[in-house]
């Protein structure tokens, strides 16, 4: 994630609403990929003063305007309420429930982030409810559903709510927005990281195996380094619960749980795929990994992330605090990672 430069000269980040130094009110415009100074326009626009903009006029989001929930702006010409991310939302908590606003906050501000990365890599992010056979919609429910439906759902009630991905939908559990409940469920689970947005760049793989590799010129090719998905999931994932992962799964896999079926090897790929991008960003936008990083091919890439990566790792023991990357990218893991590479950098979308 990159930083943002107000008109005045500041410096901007992703989530901020307004600027401290002039005092202007900020908006991310979802059409450029920027966050931008705003003037009042009158009729509740606002003109963008983001060079990328050119003058632009723009209105806030209604999750913007009226819950604070969201900084997004949509364009004035544009007739729906909610902005590209906030429009994908099918289920939301019960806000009137103590703490829950907290929640979907926090759960709103990693969507948010996803969404800028999918978008930034040109891939399709469209709502169900204008493609509803292709589109993308996201569930946020509680493990005892007092949910407000804003959107056709055809699963509410499911009691627990799973994390996970059925056509086009991920549902997220908004227990996992709580630190402590989300600290609990990684020992549980014996995981060696477990991140809210880390939940949504996992899911997001599910939903784009089925975009760009199910019934692809891809799919051969896939098969050969994931596996064949065509292998019971169910089964699967009942063995790997009950048996552990292989006893080798550190010179294939990146994480053990990746081991478990070829679909979840794919998905816990994609999303360090999109970790590694999105770190390396931040790092090149601050100087903490040259610029060209980003510019790389992705071997290269993988080098810059493995020094980054061991850097991050180093100053986090000297504050006392585990590795945020516990991961080795083993050879048959680069060549996964490589794989994902080609297919995005391939899949033909564009804005």
């Amino acid at each position: 994630m990159k930083t943002f430069r107000c008109h005045c000269g500041n410096q901007l980040y992703f989530e901020n609403v307004q600027c401290l130094a002039c005092g202007r009110k900020l908006g991310f415009l979802p059409d450029v990929l920027t966050l931008s100074a705003l003037e009042p326009a009158g009729d509740n626009l606002f003109r963008a003063l983001a060079p990328e903009a050119q003058g632009r006029l723009y209105r806030p989001c209604h999750n913007y305007s009226h819950e604070d929930a969201c900084n997004w702006m949509v364009p004035a010409n544009e007739p729906d309420a909610f902005c590209q991310a906030c429009r994908l939302n099918e289920v939301i908590p019960n806000l009137d429930k103590p703490g829950n606003r907290t929640l979907w906050i926090r759960i709103e501000q990693r969507k948010r982030r996803l969404v800028y990365d999918l978008r930034r890599q040109h891939l399709p992010v469209f709502p169900r409810s204008s493609h509803p056979d292709t589109g993308l919609g996201f569930a946020f429910l509680e493990d005892h559903p007092e949910t407000e439906t804003l959107e056709f759902s055809d699963h509410i009630n499911d009691n627990p709510v799973m994390t996970g991905h059925a056509n086009g939908l991920i549902t997220i559990n908004i227990a996992e927005a709580d630190d402590v409940e989300r600290e609990r469920m990684r020992v549980q689970m014996n995981e060696s990281q477990r991140t809210l947005l880390g939940h949504f760049r996992h899911e997001s793989g599910h939903y784009y195996w089925d975009r760009l590799v199910a019934g692809s010129p891809y799919l051969g090719r896939v098969r050969e380094l994931f596996g064949d998905e065509r292998i019971n999931y169910g089964q699967a994932l009942e063995r790997f619960y009950n048996d552990g992962p292989m006893p080798d799964w550190q010179l294939r896999f990146v994480s053990a749980y990746a081991s478990s079926h070829p679909w979840e090897d794919w998905a816990e790929c994609w999303a360090h795929w999109l970790q590694i991008n999105d770190t390396l960003e931040t790092a090149a936008t601050i100087g903490l990994a040259p610029v060209e990083s980003m510019k790389a091919d992705l071997r290269e890439r993988i080098d810059h992330w493995i020094r980054l990566a061991g850097h991050i790792n180093l100053l986090n023991r000297s504050l006392d605090q585990p590795d945020p990357y516990p991961f080795v990218l083993s050879p048959p893991v680069v060549d996964k990672l490589a794989l994902i590479d080609e297919i995005i950098a391939n899949s033909g979308f564009t804005d």
